[in-house]
């Protein structure tokens, strides 16, 4: 009998225990947000634009239908009931709606320090499963502790989707599937394209470290020799062509339906690649991708692990963002990459069942499909660029208590210095803000570039400039860059606050001028698209560009080294992602010296 994906879990427990008490999020006065968004123009538009546009914002802002758009807006926000009026319209618009592949484009990676103590492929596989499901019994049984930031509790209602739950490709828009983990207490396991299920409790015990190893190992034999079709490559195809190809498999034979639902309600995907990458890229382009076969790209948590013992993770971005599952990475890469790190007794049960492979039955149809569909993927994956930069000269520490500035917008600062050394000027750039202090909050956009950030580039590339003014016009713009990120996580930035007032409009409504302005589409068409998760146990994370003449960049300010990992097209625009790294580089580098010469840092030898 087919799985069913309509179990919903009972939001209690330790884990959901702060929800009732979350706020909502806030509706900002349009008096707030307005001068906001205007501020953002000054440093992308020329003066007769700016004043064309604040022409349109003042017009707006005293009309009756943004008024209007306001007081819907905040009706809805207050609708009893409704934990969030943002919520639905974000999760269908960004992620659910999204009609173009979830990879390269919307699914991220983190790529993982080695562990040194491990150098083989089943091995290294175990230990993180293990790891992974004592997190997914605290998430499933509720006894995980919420997140907290100084104190205040972070929503939860994410984890529900982390474990047993798959997103369904569906017209007009997918869905998240969730499945009772009592009765899913399996893994699904892909080697060389094909899907294998292991029940990871057998006779009431949870498989060892061992056993994990024995089943990894067999599945590695055995899918080698295997010759099926790779129908993993339809997850990252179009969501709509997936979404008729789907129903092409399950229509194909009946026993193809509960196949699917064997991979889609397991707990975790792991996904053994017959690669062994050695260089920063290498191990950051199959972290991000692969071949496009050896995955389920809707799974919202893969692991991946390599034939040189190499790994890491990728997550689908619709119902969950980065921070939930870098807790889960921190807690498995916290635990095992210790030296004392215990594997446990190599004792293995000599009657555990073998992995079962999932054969999918096709016909010429299906077949024509899937040939198609990898042709695409490999079409899409040939045009991006990705290149991973560590810069070893200074990293936090340094940052933080020999400069004396904000670690994160410190960062920032040296993308935009970087952007501007290579492209000869600035674009509007995105950097994510969580907003999870609130229910069912996700982020909020922060506009990085500023008048102030826009000053202190040019002026870092002026020689006659004194090295004593561009440190305090860095010290002005990282202040400011840091207001701009604390508005946005309180609920108090520009753009999902102008998104909802534009989709207050109702049905044969007038668009505003406001928001035909060429100034609003290009202020939000995020040419620089940003994410800073620093963590020592990763060697790089990312995931791709936003727009086509734009680029992804995912940062990290660690201890004592920046990471910046960038990716882009090859198309019209002549886009460089290694030359934007080593801009950034030379940005870091440039930095360090003028704040040397002004004396804003501690000699040379100590850093």
């Amino acid at each position: 009998m087919q799985n069913q994906p309509n179990f919903k879990p009972s939001l209690d427990g330790t884990l959901y225990a702060s929800q009732p008490k979350l706020p909502k999020l806030p509706v900002p006065p349009l008096n707030e947000t307005l001068p906001k968004y205007l501020k953002s123009l000054e440093p992308i538009l020329s003066t007769s634009e700016f004043e064309h546009s604040k022409k349109l914002v003042e017009k707006f802002q005293n009309s009756d239908i943004a008024k209007q758009l306001q007081t819907r807006l905040e009706n809805r926000a207050n609708e009893p009931g409704r934990p969030s009026w943002l919520e639905e319209w974000w999760n269908d618009l960004a992620y659910l709606g999204y009609r173009d592949s979830v990879v390269p484009f919307v699914s991220y990676f983190y790529a993982f320090k080695d562990d040194k103590k491990i150098k083989t492929q089943a091995l290294r596989a175990a230990v993180i499963t293990d790891t992974a499901l004592k997190f997914a019994r605290r998430v499933t049984d509720h006894s995980l502790e919420p997140e907290s930031i100084k104190g205040m509790p972070l929503c939860s209602n994410s984890y529900q989707y982390m474990f047993n739950a798959c997103r369904i490709p569906h017209k007009p828009s997918d869905y998240p599937a969730q499945y009772d983990p009592s009765l899913n207490q399996k893994i699904t396991v892909a080697r060389n394209g094909i899907f294998f299920t292991v029940p990871v409790v057998i006779g009431g015990k949870q498989l060892s470290i061992s056993e994990l190893e024995s089943q990894f190992n067999a599945i590695i034999n055995e899918g080698d020799g295997l010759v099926a079709p790779k129908i993993g490559v339809f997850t990252g195809d179009q969501r709509d062509r997936w979404t008729e190809n789907r129903e092409l498999l399950i229509n194909a034979a009946p026993e193809n339906a509960a196949l699917l639902s064997e991979i889609e309600s397991s707990i975790l995907l792991l996904c053994l690649d017959n690669t062994a990458p050695v260089t920063m890229s290498e191990l950051s382009r199959e972290c991000w991708h692969g071949d496009g076969r050896n995955r389920f790209f809707d799974k919202p948590c893969q692991f991946l692990v390599f034939e040189n013992g190499k790994a890491g993770f990728m997550g689908e971005h619709s119902m969950m963002d980065g921070t939930p599952t870098a807790r889960l990475c921190d807690y498995i890469l916290n635990e095992t990459l210790v030296d004392s790190f215990d594997i446990g007794s190599p004792d293995v049960r000599p009657n555990l069942p073998s992995p079962k492979p999932l054969i999918f039955k096709t016909n010429s149809k299906i077949l024509s499909a899937l040939e198609e569909a990898g042709a695409r993927f490999d079409a899409e994956i040939s045009k991006q660029q990705l290149y991973t930069l560590t810069f070893h000269g200074y990293g936090k520490d340094a940052i933080s208590k020999q400069f004396g500035f904000s670690p994160d917008a410190f960062a920032q600062m040296l993308i935009q210095l970087g952007y501007y050394k290579l492209h000869g000027k600035c674009v509007p750039t995105y950097e994510p803000a969580q907003t999870r202090k609130f229910a069912r909050g996700r982020t909020e956009a922060c506009r990085v570039l500023s008048s102030s950030s826009l000053k202190w580039v040019k002026a870092m590339e002026d020689y006659t400039v004194p090295a004593a003014t561009k440190v305090d016009l860095l010290t002005e713009a990282t202040q400011m860059h840091s207001k701009f990120v604390a508005d946005a996580a309180n609920g108090r930035g520009v753009d999902r606050h102008l998104l909802g007032l534009k989709l207050s409009l109702k049905d044969g409504e007038e668009v505003p001028a406001f928001f035909k302005d060429p100034a609003y589409i290009y202020s939000s068409s995020w040419q620089i698209s940003t994410s800073n998760i620093s963590n020592d146990n990763y060697s790089s994370w990312g995931w791709a560009e936003v727009v086509p003449n734009g680029y992804g960049i995912a940062y990290s300010v660690n201890k004592d080294r920046l990471q910046f990992n960038v990716t882009c097209m090859t198309n019209e625009f002549k886009l460089n992602a290694a030359r934007l790294c080593q801009s950034i580089q030379d940005a870091a580098v440039d930095v360090r010296d003028v704040l040397f010469k002004a004396g804003r840092a501690q000699a040379k030898s100590k850093l």
